[in-house]
């Protein structure tokens, strides 16, 4: 007679399904493995360490302090602590909030500091944007610079070569914009389908082409502004600006608001359409979806009209909101950051909205920071490099901090590293 009872507690727990970890657990998960937005997190504060020691470094009277420091070691550690909070609190000031502009009977606008770094972080997430949906399909464009310049200069054409009504005006130079940056990485796209040019060699070359053909029109009659013996252009009519959002009297215009729809767009377009699918399939593994049926090379000529197209307005930006007239200098070195912004926001859109906001937020308070404590712009600069430095070695923040191997999460910059040879 066999006994017919109820199975084991062990075997029927193994057969329920495992319950999911609750908030807290995933949060303490998260600390303890070092997730993405830790790893990143803790570059951050890497990076800000570093910072503190290039301040001491720079610092006058710390350096001073320095040379009697075993006979007087407290005066060294003041005068750094002094260089460090007043140059962080001078970054912060002119990146998000200065105290002083409830007191400035509105000589000092509220909103003056937030307004700055949003007109920054414009042109550098949508250079963010073009870099990264190019590493979507397996290409690093490192030629947004030369696009953003072309794009500059056909928005700017547009802007001050023609009379327009005000909003066909703005459309039209935009649409100006878009068309030549896309032109002008749809080259380099062409070339690496047809005799598999590599792109960053081709898109290289044609920064220098983009620059010397701005620099010949500075310089010839009906480009370059009447009268004028510097190199620079007529300014863009009225017309064809792009408007304040916050009134006359503070720098951020409509860049911000078609950089953030650009950013929705590129979603959408990576996640939820088939020409995205296929392009994030393509850059995955280019053998697998040649064998599935889908054409590589129409796939990298595409993917560099939309990443030279949004290259294009980073100019737009420039010319039609910042600065509405072409100089020498119209790229304001947005297109080598703008690959810094992409490998921090790992080549996804949201991720690089956070990117270009911090990026432009440490550009708006390294200006005022260098002003109010002569503190070199260029700690702002390391800055900016140690955070992708730390976050290109995860392996380092881990060995630094302690933490577990990571047992998934997401796509971190080292891994974006090796898919560029994917």
């Amino acid at each position: 007679m066999t006994y017919q009872g109820t199975a084991p507690a062990s075997a029927a727990e193994e057969m329920l399904p495992e319950a999911k970890p609750g908030p807290a657990r995933r949060l303490v998960d998260a600390i303890r493995y070092g997730n993405s937005v830790v790893l990143t997190l803790l570059a951050m504060l890497c990076a800000l360490l570093v910072g503190a020691i290039m301040i001491v470094i720079a610092d006058p009277p710390t350096r001073s302090a320095m040379g009697y420091f075993f006979s007087s070691p407290w005066d060294t550690f003041t005068r750094g602590w002094h260089a460090i909070s007043a140059g962080y609190v001078a970054l912060f000031e002119g990146s998000v909030f200065n105290p002083d502009s409830l007191y400035s009977n509105g000589h000092t606008p509220i909103f003056g500091p937030i307004s700055n770094t949003l007109l920054n972080a414009a042109p550098l997430i949508l250079g963010g944007l073009a870099v990264g949906v190019a590493f979507r399909a397996g290409l690093f464009n490192i030629g947004v610079q030369g696009q953003l310049i072309m794009g500059a200069i056909c928005a700017g054409y547009v802007g001050f070569a023609f009379r327009l009504p005000p909003l066909l005006h703005l459309l039209a130079a935009l649409l100006a914009g878009v068309i030549g940056g896309a032109v002008w990485g749809g080259i380099a796209g062409w070339l690496k389908a047809r005799t598999g040019a590599h792109e960053v060699i081709s898109t290289i070359m044609m920064n220098y082409l983009a620059l010397g053909l701005l620099n010949y029109l500075l310089g010839i009659s009906g480009f370059q502004a009447p009268g004028s013996n510097q190199a620079i252009s007529r300014s863009v009519h009225g017309t064809a600006r792009l408007p304040h959002l916050l009134g006359p009297n503070l720098s951020l215009h409509l860049g911000i608001v078609i950089a953030l729809l650009a950013a929705l767009g590129c979603w959408w377009l990576l996640t939820r359409s088939t020409l995205g699918f296929s392009l994030r399939a393509v850059g995955a593994n280019p053998s697998a979806a040649r064998t599935a049926g889908m054409k590589i090379e129409r796939s990298y000529v595409v993917v560099m009209l939309i990443s030279g197209g949004l290259a294009g307005l980073v100019g737009c930006s420039q010319i039609l909101g910042t600065n509405h007239a072409l100089t020498g200098d119209i790229d304001a070195g947005f297109g080598f950051d703008a690959i810094t912004v992409a490998l921090l926001g790992q080549a996804s859109p949201r991720g690089t909205i956070f990117a270009g906001l911090l990026f432009g937020a440490f550009r708006a308070g390294g200006v005022v920071m260098v002003a109010n404590t002569g503190i070199p712009a260029d700690v702002v600069l390391v800055i900016e490099a140690v955070i992708v430095l730390f976050l290109a070695a995860p392996a380092l923040i881990r060995a630094i901090f302690r933490l577990r191997e990571s047992r998934g999460g997401g796509v971190g910059v080292g891994q974006l590293a090796k898919g560029w040879n994917a």
